[in-house]
């Protein structure tokens, strides 16, 4: 897994919706899966959210864990 796209999963923010402002790692799970059913958005923002939802499905969260705290998240 590339880190530079971990580290944009703790620093992308969502630009629309409930969830505005919110970094793609804290989104709800619900949320992921509701992505997931009706397709993800094109574009990098899809990208994000679907290796997002895939590491919440595999249980991959620790894989982000230290890059929230890292200086460079806002």
């Amino acid at each position: 897994m590339d880190k530079s796209i971990l580290l944009e999963l703790t620093t992308y923010r969502m630009p629309f919706g409930k969830y505005k402002g919110v970094a793609i790692c804290n989104l709800p799970e619900r949320y992921l899966i509701w992505f997931r059913t009706k397709g993800f958005p094109e574009g990098k923002l899809g990208m994000l959210l679907n290796t997002m939802y895939e590491i919440r499905l595999n249980g991959l969260e620790y894989l982000l864990k230290g890059l929230k705290d890292s200086p460079h998240h806002s």
